[in-house]
């Protein structure tokens, strides 16, 4: 193997660049791995969210093991494993009270160098705390949803559905796929995507949704009622990241429901509520950053038992030497949902 490999790295929004740079030396505890395959997050298109520049792009790869260090005994040669980039520790007032994303110990916690690159070192943290050898029937294409979507799973998790609830989800792009997927599988009965796109509201269908709205023909709270007994929704999740997407979110919560925030919105943006309808409607407003290792968990054995389309998420592939135009379709954000990068040449090229 070559002590050199190629990265995609994130100068700017227009301009992605190909570099060769050094493959990790891995230490004592810790592993190197060859990435399968990496997807794109939507959030690596929000440039206030980077907080460096350069960057290699990516951070929801699939792995094979190439080399261990020493002490490493859970893993071999040749696992195909998920590993998530961020993970958290046991040892701290926040974690103990079950808030691992935020500790900010968790935020510092990284692959070296990233995911869209030929291979990436794992530290013995990384493997202690979020990591998994993948069971042969889920693919590796399956895999690269685990990180994305066990974030849906951790936000689902806070949402208080109870058996039969009606739940609306605005914003239909990948997250608020895995949103309408898996709210069934929290008790949720009618589900209802709410977006302006009418491709995105066609995924949704395919993703199990019972009803869809596209605010462009009809008012979504009249739709809503409409749909659902003269009553609004019992939760909703908003995934677009606008103060005008979480004010038409809220409107469409019914009294006592809960309004999830499924993105966040840039820094210094205020979002307004009536006061008095604050305490009145007696909404619960729940968020949840990223996912920690009881989701991960969580997620890898419902897809395992076969109850998350994952497959079906896969809109895109590319190799690496077509990360700009992934990049540029990711920004675009309209006819794709999970686009993935295949470092080492795309099934159909292999």
């Amino acid at each position: 193997m070559s002590n050199m490999m190629q990265a995609a790295v994130y100068h700017a929004h227009d301009d992605i660049r190909i570099e060769t740079r050094p493959v990790p030396e891995i230490g004592p505890g810790e592993m190197l791995l060859k990435t399968l395959a990496c997807g794109l997050c939507g959030g690596e298109a929000m440039a206030w969210y980077k907080k460096s520049e350069p960057k290699v792009l990516g951070h929801e790869p699939v792995g094979e093991v190439v080399e261990l260090g020493a002490g490493v005994t859970d893993f071999k040669l040749g696992d195909r494993v998920f590993i998530n980039h961020h993970v958290g520790r046991v040892n701290s007032h926040l974690s103990r009270r079950g808030h691992f994303t935020r500790d900010p110990f968790y935020s510092q916690m990284k692959l070296d160098p990233g995911g869209v690159c030929d291979y990436y070192r794992v530290t013995a943290q990384h493997i202690a705390m979020d990591a998994h050898i993948l069971p042969d029937n889920i693919s590796t294409e399956a895999a690269v949803t685990i990180e994305p979507w066990s974030c849906v799973l951790s936000g689902l998790k806070v949402c208080h559905i109870q058996p039969g609830d009606t739940v609306a989800v605005v914003g239909a792009g990948f997250m608020g796929q895995g949103f309408v997927h898996m709210a069934p599988l929290f008790g949720a009965g009618k589900v209802i995507a709410i977006d302006y796109s009418d491709w995105r509201l066609e995924q949704a269908r395919r993703f199990g949704a019972t009803h869809t709205i596209n605010p462009r023909d009809s008012d979504p709270t009249e739709a809503l009622r409409a749909a659902n007994n003269g009553r609004l929704a019992d939760t909703v999740v908003v995934t677009a990241p606008f103060p005008p997407a979480w004010d038409s979110a809220l409107a469409c919560v019914e009294v006592g429901g809960c309004l999830h925030l499924g993105a966040p919105l840039p820094p210094e943006t205020d979002w307004v509520r009536d006061g008095q309808r604050a305490y009145f409607d007696q909404i619960t407003v729940t968020s949840r950053y990223s996912s920690d290792h009881t989701d991960t968990y969580s997620y890898i054995r419902l897809l395992e038992a076969g109850r998350i389309a994952a497959d079906r998420a896969i809109s895109h592939r590319f190799d690496i030497a077509q990360s700009a135009e992934a990049f540029r379709l990711l920004v675009e954000a309209e006819k794709s949902l999970k686009i993935v990068v295949y470092p080492h040449g795309t099934p159909e090229a292999a």
